[in-house]
C-alpha cells in the first residue's frame, strides 16, 4: 500500500453551488490535502451581470440577495472557526488563478459542475493552472446519491423516472453525511479578503417584500438548517407533506427548502439523515417516504443535465425533434409574464411569482402549460424567465421540467396538458388563492372565479 501524498502548504476551496460547511466533501478533502486551507467564493460577472438569450437577467435581484446572504453566511462561519472567505467578483476562472498565483497553492478544489456555463469555468480555470504546474480536484456536492454507488453508468440512467426509481431505491444506499469542520489551520498568508458585494454592485435596488409571500427567504446555511429544523421537530409538518404538498397558501404545505437546496446551502443528504431519525423517532408514513421521494426527483433531473447535456437547453430538447410548433409571440409572452392573461390561476400564479421570487410546484406546472398549450408560445422563453426571477432556480431542475411539459423531455405520456380551470377547481375550490393575489376579484362570487376573464377587472397594469 503506497504511502498517502504529502499534505500541500497551502490549498484554495472554491465554494461554488455548495455554500455550507456541513456535509461538504470538498471541503473535507481540502482539509485532509493541505496545511492551509483558503476559501474562495467568486461573484461570477457573467452570472450576475449577465443576460439570457431573451434578454432577461440571468440573476433577478431577489435570488441575487439570497446568494449575498449566503456567501455572507459563509464568510461568518468561516470567522468563527478562525479563517476568512476571500470573496472576487469577476470571471471566476480568472479571479481564482491569479489567487492560485499568489498563494502558490498546491491544489484548487472545487465541486464539479455538469452543466455548461459552469463547466466552461471549470474548464478553462484547469487549463489555466496546468501553465504554472497545479491542479484542480474535483469532488461532488449537489446530489443525494453518490453516481458511482448508481446501479448504471450515467449514460445508461434511464429517462423515465419511474424505472430510475425502482432501480435506485431498491439497491443503493445513501451515505451518511460528512461532519462540519470544527477548526482550520490559520493562514500563513496574508492577502486582501475583498468586500462583500451588495445588490446595487449588480444594477440592482433592493426589491421590495411583499407581505403575502407564503415565506421570507434568507440565505444561508444558518437559515437552510433551521427551517430544515423547523419542518421537522418544530411543527411536524412533514407528518402531513404528501395531503398538503399541492397546496398554495402558507409556509408549510410544503418544505420550501428548494432556495437552500439550489445554492448548496443544505445538502439533501443531511435532509435524508434528519428524515431518517424522524422516521425513527416520531413517525414513518406515506409523507415521510414523499419527502425522499422529491429528493430523488433532484438527483434524477441532474442526473438528465449529465446524460445530456447541452440538449437540455434546445428547443427539440432530449429527443431532437420538434413536439409542437410554438412560437416567440411576445405580446401573449408578456401576458402571461405580468399575469395578465385573463385565467385567474395562472395570473395568480405569475403575479405570485413577479412579486415574490416563488411560486408553488403545482403552480409552475400550470403555468407552464398554459404557455405551451394554450397560448402556443416558446417554452425557452418561459425557462428563460423562470431562470431570472426564481429565488430557487436549479439549472437542471428548471430546465428538465419545462421539457417535460413541452413534450420534448423524459415524459412518457404524450402531450401533457394541465387545464387551468379543472387544475383551479382542484387546487383552489373557494378562489382563496386567486383573491390573495388578484385583489381585483374580491367581489366576484368564489362559483363563479375559475371561468371569468379577470382582463375585465384589472384597473391599472400591476407593478413589478
Amino acid at each position: 500500500m503506497s504511502a498517502p501524498p504529502k499534505k500541500a502548504k497551502r490549498v484554495i476551496a472554491w465554494f461554488r453551488l455548495d455554500l455550507r460547511l456541513h456535509d461538504n466533501e470538498m471541503l473535507t478533502e481540502a482539509l485532509k490535502a493541505g496545511e492551509e486551507v483558503y476559501p474562495v467564493y467568486v461573484f461570477d460577472e457573467r452570472t450576475f451581470k449577465g443576460k439570457t438569450e431573451a434578454g432577461f437577467a440571468k440573476t433577478g435581484p431577489r435570488r441575487c440577495q439570497f446568494i449575498i446572504e449566503a456567501v455572507a453566511d459563509l464568510r461568518q462561519q468561516l470567522q468563527a472557526l478562525g479563517i476568512d472567505l476571500i470573496i472576487r467578483t469577476g470571471k471566476a476562472e480568472e479571479e481564482i488563478f491569479q489567487l492560485a498565483q499568489e498563494l502558490k497553492t498546491g491544489w484548487v478544489f472545487c465541486n464539479r459542475e455538469k452543466t455548461y456555463e459552469e463547466e466552461v469555468q471549470q474548464n478553462r480555470l484547469e487549463e489555466k493552472l496546468w501553465t504554472i504546474g497545479q491542479e484542480i480536484r474535483f469532488f461532488r456536492g449537489k446530489m443525494l446519491y453518490y453516481t458511482q454507488d448508481l446501479p448504471f453508468p450515467i449514460a445508461h440512467t434511464p429517462d423515465v423516472f419511474t424505472q430510475f426509481r425502482k432501480e435506485v431505491e431498491k439497491l443503493t444506499p445513501v451515505r451518511e453525511p460528512l461532519p462540519k469542520p470544527q477548526s482550520f489551520v490559520a493562514w500563513s498568508h496574508r492577502l486582501a479578503l475583498g468586500e462583500l458585494p451588495q445588490l446595487s454592485d449588480f444594477g440592482w435596488e433592493t426589491p421590495p417584500k411583499d407581505e403575502r409571500s407564503v415565506l421570507h427567504f434568507k440565505g444561508g446555511e444558518t437559515q437552510g438548517l433551521k427551517r430544515l429544523h423547523y419542518y421537522l421537530w418544530e411543527s411536524d409538518a412533514i407528518a402531513k407533506y404528501k395531503e398538503t404538498r399541492n397546496g398554495l397558501l402558507g409556509p408549510d404545505y410544503s418544505s420550501k427548502f428548494s432556495p437552500w437546496l439550489a445554492q448548496g446551502c443544505l445538502s439533501p443528504k443531511q435532509i435524508y439523515a434528519e428524515l431518517k431519525r424522524y422516521e425513527n423517532e416520531r413517525k414513518k408514513n406515506k409523507s415521510t417516504y414523499w419527502l425522499y421521494f422529491e429528493l430523488l426527483w433532484r438527483d434524477f433531473f441532474r442526473l438528465m443535465g449529465k446524460k445530456y447535456g447541452h440538449q437540455i437547453f434546445l428547443y427539440t430538447g432530449l429527443r431532437g425533434k420538434k413536439k409542437k410548433s410554438l412560437s416567440n409571440n411576445m405580446q401573449a409572452f408578456e401576458n402571461w409574464m405580468l399575469g395578465q392573461t385573463g385565467q385567474p390561476f395562472i395570473d395568480a400564479n405569475m403575479r405570485e411569482l413577479a412579486k415574490t421570487g416563488f411560486m408553488s410546484n403545482r403552480g409552475r406546472q400550470n403555468v407552464a402549460s398554459y404557455l405551451i398549450n394554450d397560448l402556443k408560445v416558446n417554452w425557452q422563453l418561459g425557462a428563460e424567465y423562470f431562470e431570472s426571477t426564481l429565488i430557487d432556480y436549479d439549472v437542471t431542475s428548471n430546465w428538465v421540467n419545462w421539457l417535460y411539459i413541452a413534450g420534448v423531455g423524459n415524459d412518457p405520456r404524450e402531450d401533457r396538458y394541465f387545464n387551468p380551470i379543472s387544475q383551479s377547481k382542484r387546487y383552489d375550490p373557494e378562489g382563496e388563492y386567486i383573491k390573495y393575489w388578484l385583489p381585483e376579484l374580491q367581489e366576484v362570487d368564489s362559483r363563479d372565479i375559475h371561468e371569468l376573464d379577470s382582463r375585465q377587472f384589472i384597473t391599472k397594469e400591476p407593478k413589478q
